[in-house]
């Protein structure tokens, strides 16, 4: 059924994969965009490609829910941070979030029910070499409060999640599972080990479940406790 799908950009690996596969578990039927996989290929740092690809997404009728997961991290210090990585992330963590919300909010409107997902990071509340990560994470908090406040009242919720460090591929080439940096980052979760995908996947199906409409405008972090003491109350 055309409202039983979901698009999840950046599906084709690590958590967007897992996100994938669980909503497929749950009766949803995956539609993903990435540079690779067997979805619908796409440049989404551009915006005519994200465009062509949401059209062709759509083209099998509306989609009511959206797992914005697509993401990218051009680490360096403040001082050194480019202005031109920064466009890119820019354009990759947020430009692209917003663009896929909007393509897909007429459908969701006509059905009266959506379901939004912004993938943020623990890194939003602040992480030395993140200046343009960190800021697009954050910005993704502003918007989904914006969209929860602004939606709501068509029966569609925004949410966020914000990863700790999770154990995917990506993540284990910069640190390989014998380092004793990934022991130090270990060392420092309460819960004494890494975040796999199938942790984010987990609290996805919370967010995307058509029971969890009174939740919208929250971010939750799914860190094993990394955010006690320094996320708000």
């Amino acid at each position: 059924m055309s409202n039983e799908r979901v698009l999840i950009t950046g599906g084709a690996s690590g958590i967007g994969a897992a996100i994938a596969q669980r909503c497929r578990e749950e009766g949803y039927e995956p539609v993903i965009i990435d540079r690779v996989g067997d979805g619908l290929i796409a440049d989404l740092a551009d915006t005519r490609a994200t465009a062509e690809a949401l059209e062709a997404a759509l083209a099998d009728g509306p989609i009511t829910r959206l797992v914005n997961n697509v993401g990218m991290v051009c680490p360096a210090s403040a001082e050194e941070q480019s202005l031109e990585d920064l466009e890119r992330v820019w354009a990759l963590n947020l430009r692209c979030s917003l663009q896929c919300m909007q393509a897909l909010l007429p459908g969701m409107k006509e059905a009266g029910f959506g379901r939004i997902l912004n993938m943020s990071s623990r890194a939003a509340l602040g992480k030395e070499l993140r200046s343009a990560y960190a800021a697009t994470k954050a910005g993704l908090l502003g918007m989904t409060r914006v969209w929860s406040l602004e939606l709501g009242r068509f029966g569609i919720t925004a949410n966020a999640i914000g990863p700790g460090p999770i154990r995917t591929e990506l993540f284990e080439r910069a640190n390989p599972p014998d380092s004793p940096r990934t022991q130090a980052i270990i060392d420092t979760v309460p819960v004494k080990r890494l975040g796999v995908p199938d942790d984010i996947a987990q609290a996805a199906s919370f967010f995307l479940d058509r029971r969890s409409g009174f939740v919208t405008g929250q971010v939750l972090y799914v860190c094993g406790g990394m955010t006690v003491g320094v996320a708000g109350v």
